[in-house]
C-alpha cells in the first residue's frame, strides 16, 4: 500500500505584513542579508514570519514542515548570495520567469557557513516531528552561479556539492531533504556533465540519514541524464505533472524510477486551487501508467510557492493536506 506524505518544495511567499514592516525597516524592497548583520528588528520579523508559516502547514495538517525559506529573496542562489566568499553582482531573470536574483560570483574558498541550517535549528524549535530541510541541488546551484576562482567547470561543480554537503552536516535532524533541480531541465547538462550532475547529487545525499528526494520541474529531464540521475543514492525523484505529465511517465516506464517518488501535482504558480480529489487522481493516474505501487509518493507543488498570494497559497496547502488523507480513508 502505498504511503501518501503531503509537503511542498519550500520557498513561501511572505506573509503580507512582513512584507510591508521588512519593507519599512529597510527602507526599500526586501533584500537578503546575511544572517547576523541584520538588525534586530528584522531578524523579530522574520523570527515571526516563520513561526506564522510553520503553524499554517501544521494546521493545514501537512505531513512535513518546511523552514518556509522566507530570507531567501535570490530564491535557489540564496546558499551562495549570503556567502562571505561570494560577490553578489548585477540582477538575472531566474529561469525563463519575471522574477530576478543577484548573480552570485564565486571569488574564494567555499566552506560551509551554517546559514541554511541556523533556519533548520530555529525551526526545529517549533516542530516536533516531520521537519524537512530544502536546499538547492549542486548542479542548479552551480548553474545560476558564476565561477571566479575554481577555474574548471567539473571542479566548481565538485565545490559547490562539497560546500552543500558541509552544510548538511550542520542541519538538525531532519525526516526528508527536497534537492530542487530545475536546471537538470532547463539547462541539460551535456556529455559527462550528466554524470557528474548525478555524483554531484550523490555527495550531498550521502551527508545525511534523511530521506532525500531530487525534485526536478519544469518539464522532463532528458532520457540520458534521467539515467545517470537513477545512478545517485537518493531515495526518491521528483516529477514535474503540471509542466509535462506524459513525458515524466515516459522516462519512467523506460527506465524505472526509486522505491519511492516526489510527484508535482499542485501548481506552484497558478492560483487555481486544485482539489484534494484531483490531486489523488493525478497520483493515481501516474502509478496506473507506470504500472508500479511506490512505497511512499511525496506529493507535493510542482514548483516553489513564492509565485503564490498567500491565500492561494494556504489553500493549496490544505489541498495536498486532504488529499493524503483521502488516501487513509480509502485504504
Amino acid at each position: 500500500m502505498t504511503q501518501i506524505v503531503a509537503t511542498t518544495p519550500g520557498l513561501f511567499p511572505l506573509p503580507d505584513w512582513a512584507k510591508d514592516e521588512l519593507s519599512d525597516l529597510k527602507g526599500h524592497q526586501k533584500t537578503d542579508l546575511i544572517s547576523g548583520d541584520e538588525g534586530g528588528e528584522i531578524v523579530d520579523a522574520y523570527d515571526r514570519a516563520r513561526e506564522e508559516v510553520i503553524s499554517l502547514q501544521q494546521d493545514a495538517g501537512l505531513d512535513r514542515v518546511v523552514e518556509g525559506q522566507l530570507r531567501w529573496d535570490d530564491m535557489l542562489a540564496h546558499p551562495l548570495a549570503v556567502h562571505d566568499s561570494v560577490e553578489t553582482r548585477g540582477i538575472v531573470r531566474y529561469y525563463d520567469n519575471n522574477n530576478f536574483y543577484r548573480e552570485p560570483v564565486v571569488q574564494d574558498d567555499l566552506t560551509a557557513d551554517g546559514d541554511v541550517a541556523a533556519e533548520l535549528d530555529a525551526a526545529a524549535e517549533l516542530v516536533d516531528d516531520g521537519l524537512q530541510a530544502v536546499l538547492p541541488g549542486p548542479y542548479s546551484l552551480a548553474d545560476l552561479a558564476t565561477d571566479d576562482y575554481y577555474g574548471d567547470e567539473a571542479a566548481f561543480l565538485d565545490a559547490i556539492a562539497e560546500f552543500l554537503a558541509g552544510e548538511v552536516e550542520q542541519f538538525p535532524d531532519v525526516e526528508t531533504l527536497f534537492l530542487l533541480e530545475p536546471s537538470l531541465v532547463e539547462n541539460d547538462p551535456d556529455d559527462g556533465t550528466d554524470e557528474r550532475a548525478s555524483e554531484a547529487i550523490d555527495a550531498v545525499a550521502n551527508a545525511t540519514d534523511a530521506d532525500v528526494v531530487t525534485h526536478t520541474y519544469w518539464g522532463p529531464i532528458e532520457e540520458k541524464t534521467y539515467a545517470h540521475l537513477m545512478d545517485a543514492d537518493v531515495d526518491a525523484i521528483g516529477f514535474d505533472l503540471v509542466s509535462d505529465h506524459d513525458s515524466n511517465v515516459y522516462n519512467v516506464q523506460e527506465y524505472g524510477t526509486k522505491d519511492d517518488v516526489a510527484l508535482g501535482v499542485v501548481d506552484g504558480q497558478n492560483t487555481l486551487v486544485e482539489s484534494p480529489e484531483t490531486i489523488r487522481d493525478r497520483i493515481d493516474w501516474f502509478e496506473q501508467q507506470t504500472n508500479t505501487v511506490y512505497d511512499t509518493v511525496y506529493a507535493t507543488a510542482n514548483t516553489e510557492l513564492f509565485y503564490l498570494p498567500v491565500n492561494k497559497f494556504a489553500d493549496k496547502l490544505e489541498s495536498l493536506a486532504n488529499a493524503a488523507d483521502l488516501e487513509e480513508v480509502e485504504a
